[in-house]
């Protein structure tokens, strides 16, 4: 039997409601955007992970207490660099991401590595929608412990000079959040902070004290893979990194043939590209070269060839401010 056509039209767009890209959501004024910072969010279940490859070493604590456990029964060697990484939103230390960091700094001598999980807190319980209001209203929370952790570890001793921190998303976020409480706490900066399309959803439009930002830390660098999608659109920070086609859409990110569904699996890959991207630089230290320009269209008619030239990802030298676009085609990344 043949349903009439208005019962058609009205069961498309019920599914394809139930298909609509979930950045579409996120910027709709269906979701509630909460930066309270007056709540005193419990966040005790933050656990930091410590990765010493170089001897076969790691272990866990719970955020409050990791700096005492780790001083007390392991000798750090302050001369080397903590790479310190906080994922973002739905994310978890057994993730692909977080495997792709461990993967990527685990031959890198000197160097520590420590991530943090906080998935108790920003998992996607209770619906995307819901999972996610909850999540930012506990970013700063979680920014702030994460604050705490790194001012414990400047006063037993790691010199701000040898912490490099990386966040994906949201918790590139929670970092403009933790560069804020380390300075405040020990008058000094963490060295480097580096956003990885930090979340444009309840953070693109809002006051610039709860954003990654240059200030937070000696050197704020950011890279955009999905601006105006999942990630922010923001231009805050010292030096910020256009990928590819504006910075909104990476090359193997297709949209698929599904209304709504394959948009929204093309932004959620453009938004991964960034992490992906970054940690590949770690071993390529020519990679990526990047021109100052104004905006996408210059730099992709070549009107920006002979403007200043620097390199972005992890051996960006952090010499150079402004906007910078890069294309990944020349290194041969899809």
């Amino acid at each position: 039997m043949l349903l009439p056509l208005y019962l058609l039209t009205a069961t498309f767009a019920q599914v394809y409601a139930n298909w609509q890209p979930f950045k579409a959501l996120l910027y709709s004024s269906w979701i509630t955007c909460d930066h309270d910072k007056s709540l005193n969010r419990d966040v005790s279940e933050v656990d930091v992970y410590f990765y010493d490859f170089q001897n076969n070493f790691n272990l866990t604590y719970p955020a409050s207490s990791f700096v005492e456990g780790i001083t007390k029964y392991y000798n750090l060697d302050v001369t080397r660099k903590l790479i310190f990484f906080v994922p973002g939103y739905k994310s978890h230390i057994s993730k692909n991401t977080e495997e792709l960091v461990r993967q990527t700094f685990k031959d890198v001598p000197n160097t520590y590595l420590i991530i943090i999980d906080h998935s108790l807190y920003t998992s996607a319980r209770g619906g995307k929608i819901k999972s996610y209001e909850r999540s930012v209203s506990y970013a700063y929370y979680i920014g702030r412990a994460i604050g705490n952790v790194l001012a414990k570890l400047r006063n037993s001793g790691y010199p701000s000079k040898n912490i490099h921190c990386i966040g994906h998303s949201l918790g590139s976020q929670m970092l403009g959040y933790a560069g804020g409480i380390y300075t405040e706490l020990t008058k000094e900066k963490i060295w480097r902070i580096t956003g990885l399309d930090p979340a444009g959803p309840c953070f693109s439009n809002s006051l610039i004290e709860d954003q990654i930002r240059s200030g937070v830390a000696e050197y704020v660098e950011v890279y955009h893979c999905n601006a105006g999608g999942l990630g922010t659109t923001a231009v805050l920070a010292d030096t910020d990194f256009f990928f590819n086609k504006k910075g909104k859409k990476q090359p193997p990110c297709h949209e698929g043939l599904i209304p709504g569904k394959g948009e929204s699996d093309a932004a959620k890959c453009s938004h991964k590209a960034c992490v992906r991207y970054y940690m590949m630089s770690v071993h390529e230290p020519n990679w990526y070269l990047a021109w100052a320009c104004d905006n996408y269209d210059e730099f992709s008619g070549g009107q920006c060839a002979r403007n200043q030239v620097t390199m972005a990802g992890y051996h960006n030298p952090g010499n150079a401010t402004g906007v910078y676009y890069v294309s990944t085609e020349t290194y041969g990344i899809e």
